[in-house]
């Protein structure tokens, strides 16, 4: 499901807010699984704290 919000995210009539609940998931986790829309400081960061597993909903 990741793949499928990425693509969906290069159509720019769609949103976070409309790309969540066509998945069924919060924008929360669109947010935390989707990198293109994490804050750039948080996409560089070199923070050592693992990357939190795909939950099932967005596989």
């Amino acid at each position: 499901m990741v793949a499928r919000a990425r693509r969906l995210l290069a159509q720019p009539e769609e949103t976070a807010s409309s790309i969540a609940k066509l998945l069924g998931v919060s924008r929360a986790m669109l947010y935390r699984y989707v990198s293109e829309l994490q804050p750039e400081w948080r996409r560089c960061s070199s923070r050592s704290d693992p990357v939190p597993a795909v939950p099932h909903a967005l596989r």
